[in-house]
């Protein structure tokens, strides 16, 4: 492992490293429904082909799902769904009424609308890239039928994957919310076991993460309609209050680096029980968490600062605070921004589609349809999702291989779009290739169903490749160093957060340094994954990257100094 690790380049290791979430088995459930039913729909009605519509919209929508509030879920699935059905209508306009030139002009328009679009935050991003994909489809696959029927079996899709999405609504409405108020108590819970260990960096990092986490998910609701506690998001809001300030405390307590006892690591799933709201919306809290009743005493002696804080929160656990879980302000892109992208994924699009014409004529959705899956830098690093979107399609174009020889019969072949509808859902959580790999292979099934050429598949790993080839050539000769200026730009506003919560913190209010603390880890993190993406990019400058990790570490580690600070009551 060791020589392989000297062999292979940091930033390729980066590139395929996969994450390791728990097994969503809810997503892979919903994967293989949304895929699966409207073929056997399709194939009962002897609609096979609407099938096939109905089923890529369920596949687009189980595939940008996420675990988001459902609030979020609903909105983006129903921005996919409208976007694309849009795009399916102008593109089978396209292939209807118009010739070469025109579906050309048609795609390369697509790609500048959704370029120009996808740059707009995430939930314009995804109704960019699949208003591309529609207008794709559109112009490779004939739908039979009058015009308006496609866009609205591809809608249908999107909205039956939204249902099953939304289904848990009815009795676990803010599971999402609450798991993830959750998880700071876990969190901050590791975080005091590894005090004063060399994984406490490591682990406060990670507890920083958990905090923004419950904060962007509270913030998609209206927080200061629901800040009282007699709503159901209200409780979850207070819990995040009481969150906030116990992570500050144990921030301090990593600072004073000394291992702590057996009862003050229980402190944090202790008030977890107190103040984080039951699963049956409307119950009461504890009298504890609402600050009521007689304040419980720490079961701990409280002799150092660190504790001292630890054990105000675990007396009255955010009384001191009206903080709400707010999202951060962010500016909007810039015009160059949008022109540059829009200019971009247009002329991709167009080159893509002028070699699929000279290799497939009207059958060469592939390369363009890669294209704008592989041309979304908001995602992740190009590279990385270029060589792994390689990968995937080799691998599932093997296995299409044995599922072609084992299984021609179409009912079967439903079962195999199920199975691997669940592989593609799970995927997207895991890894970019797997998830493309699950693609590949359902694609293939749509393929049988559409009764198109199966020779054609094998030449989309070609295809693939040369999609990829337009993308990287197109993205590192017009900005070769974007990465590397973004993570410079991240390292350079956490730097500003910091160091401003270092003028004003020890003068601040409670609410306003726990604002100017949460600012600053949170562009502290932001910072560290922007070092993250840039250093799963080929790069010309690899000994920069070290430079600015250096700074983003003394950053972290003055925040921590200013919080143990203010927690001290100013005494250094």
């Amino acid at each position: 492992m060791s020589t392989l690790r000297r062999v292979v380049p940091g930033w390729l290791g980066r590139s395929l490293r996969a994450a390791r979430p728990p097994f969503p088995r809810a997503a892979a459930v919903r994967g293989a429904l949304a895929v699966s039913l409207p073929l056997m729909v399709g194939l009962l009605l002897g609609q096979p082909v609407a099938g096939v519509v109905v089923g890529l919209g369920g596949l687009w929508a189980v595939g940008q799902d996420s675990a988001a509030p459902y609030k979020a879920r609903a909105l983006r699935i129903a921005a996919l769904g409208g976007s694309a059905a849009v795009g399916l209508l102008a593109g089978a306009t396209a292939l209807r009424y118009g010739d070469t030139v025109g579906i050309a002009a048609l795609l390369a328009v697509a790609g500048l609308v959704s370029g120009w679009v996808s740059v707009g935050g995430p939930l314009a991003s995804v109704a960019g890239m699949h208003l591309l994909l529609g207008a794709t489809v559109g112009t490779g696959i004939p739908v039979p039928g009058p015009w308006w029927a496609g866009p609205l079996e591809l809608l249908g899709g999107a909205l039956f994957a939204l249902a099953l999405t939304c289904l848990p609504w009815l009795w676990r409405r803010h599971s999402p919310e609450r798991e993830a108020v959750i998880a700071v108590f876990d969190a901050a819970e590791r975080a005091l076991s590894r005090a004063g260990t060399p994984g406490a960096t490591e682990a406060r990092a990670r507890m920083t993460l958990a905090l923004n986490t419950a904060q962007d998910l509270l913030a998609v609701h209206s927080s200061r309609k629901h800040a009282e506690r007699e709503t159901p998001v209200g409780g979850l809001i207070a819990a995040f209050r009481a969150a906030v300030h116990l992570v500050e405390a144990v921030t301090a307590l990593m600072v004073e680096g000394r291992p702590l006892p057996p009862a003050v690591l229980r402190v944090p799933s202790l008030l977890a029980a107190r103040v984080v709201p039951p699963v049956r919306a409307g119950r009461p809290a504890p009298d504890g968490a609402t600050g009521h009743g007689p304040e419980p005493e720490p079961p701990f002696a409280a002799d150092t600062p660190g504790l001292r804080a630890l054990a105000e929160v675990y007396r009255a656990p955010g009384r001191s605070l009206t903080l709400l879980p707010d999202p951060p302000a962010y500016d909007g892109p810039r015009l160059a921004d949008r022109l540059r992208f829009a200019l971009l994924l247009g002329g991709c699009t167009l080159a893509a589609v002028v070699v699929a014409q000279l290799l497939h004529g009207p059958r060469g959705y592939w390369l363009p349809m890669t294209v704008a899956f592989l041309y979304k830098p908001d995602l992740g690093p190009v590279f990385g999702r270029a060589l792994n979107r390689c990968l995937g399609t080799v691998a599932g174009v093997g296995m299409v291989a044995l599922v072609a020889w084992l299984v021609t019969d179409q009912w079967a072949l439903t079962l195999v779009a199920a199975a691997f509808g669940a592989v593609m859902a799970a995927g997207v959580r895991y890894h970019y290739a797997l998830s493309t790999f699950g693609l590949t292979v359902i694609v293939f099934v749509f393929i049988d169903f559409l009764g198109d050429d199966r020779q054609l598949l094998p030449s989309r790993v070609l295809e693939t490749v040369i999609a990829a080839a337009l993308v990287l050539t197109a993205h590192f000769l017009t900005r070769p160093d974007s990465w590397r200026v973004r993570a410079e730009l991240r390292v350079a506003a956490a730097d500003r957060a910091w160091r401003r919560y270092d003028r004003r913190a020890p003068a601040a209010s409670p609410d306003e340094r726990h604002e100017l603390r949460r600012t600053a880890y949170r562009r502290l993190a932001e910072a560290r994954q922007a070092l993250e993406t840039a250093g799963a990019e080929p790069h010309r400058d690899p000994e920069r990257f070290p430079v600015l990790e250096r700074r983003v570490a003394r950053a972290e580690e003055g925040c921590d100094a200013v919080t143990a600070y203010v927690v001290a009551g100013g005494r250094r």
